[in-house]
């Protein structure tokens, strides 16, 4: 495990607090623990704001959960499985790197989500480089989505993970992902459907960071049937305008993004860029 003052030195860098780096950190442990288990490491599939910085992006926004689409025949459906899971990813963790994730502070629950499909939800305590002397109770926690019911379009993809610190694993660190077509439909799916900040902030970005051959018919048919599948109309900036959240999404701007960037954006020239973007893929599909 890294000292504390290379935290501290990461988030003097990045301009961001010790909490965040620290959290980026031990992500980077899980997702190769994820990787190293034989339960996960086919079946999970990456994806989300974290898989975008930790697959795509080192300089992007920084994350704080795990997301995940799960690919397989069938699930278990108890909370113990996936507790007995991270109990023994926790001890790889451990023995690789130092890193406690005390087994009492893992926690996993099933539940039904909004479409009435089954959601698996976990949080992991854990004691990395800063205040390592709390107890569990005290600890901080990631939390952990895994989605039942996410259709893949593409094919995933075994990515690399962008790892700025210095106790490397050796091989590196890997991760069964999103494709960067897929990924940036499911960002653009989620902000019509629900009008986030973080969604607007990452279709801004994956938008003006085109430099992996984005095939972008492809991506608007991919886009196509995801909204196809959530029951909601193709992305089009009449339906941002009209949207329920709409003043929410300029009201929580600052508030949801402030601590995870060194610099926040201005949200009407994010919002502006929208309107290019949607024009752009409305235009691949004539």
């Amino acid at each position: 495990m890294i000292h504390k003052e290379e935290i501290q030195e990461k988030a003097t860098e990045k301009g961001v607090g010790i909490d965040i780096v620290e959290k980026d950190y031990i992500l980077s442990w899980v997702l190769a623990g994820i990787h190293n288990h034989t339960s996960t490491k086919n079946s999970w599939i990456f994806k989300g704001g974290t898989c975008l910085k930790k697959c795509y992006f080192e300089t992007y926004r920084f994350s704080e959960d795990l997301d995940f689409t799960y690919r397989g025949e069938s699930y278990e459906s108890t909370e113990k499985f996936y507790k007995n899971i991270f109990i023994e990813v926790a001890e790889w963790i451990y023995n690789n790197s130092g890193i406690e994730l005390p087994h009492q502070g893992i926690e996993f629950k099933i539940f039904k989500n909004k479409r009435n499909s089954i959601c698996v939800q976990g949080k992991l305590s854990y004691r990395g480089p800063i205040r390592r002397n709390r107890s569990v109770a005290r600890l901080p926690r990631l939390k952990i989505d895994l989605t039942l019911d996410e259709p893949l379009m593409l094919e995933p993809i075994i990515k690399k993970i962008e790892y700025p610190y210095s106790d490397k694993l050796e091989g590196g660190k890997k991760i069964l992902a999103y494709s960067y077509e897929e990924l940036f439909a499911e960002k653009l799916r989620a902000l019509v459907q629900r009008l986030r900040p973080r969604d607007l902030y990452d279709v801004i970005y994956l938008f003006r960071h085109q430099n992996l051959n984005l095939n972008i018919s492809l991506f608007a048919n991919i886009l196509q049937k995801k909204c196809d599948i959530r029951g909601i109309l193709f992305p089009k900036i009449e339906l941002i305008e009209k949207h329920e959240n709409r003043r929410l999404l300029e009201s929580e701007w600052s508030i949801q993004l402030r601590h995870q960037l060194p610099t926040l954006p201005d949200f009407n020239l994010f919002l502006d860029e929208l309107s290019t973007i949607l024009n752009w893929i409305d235009d691949s599909r004539r």
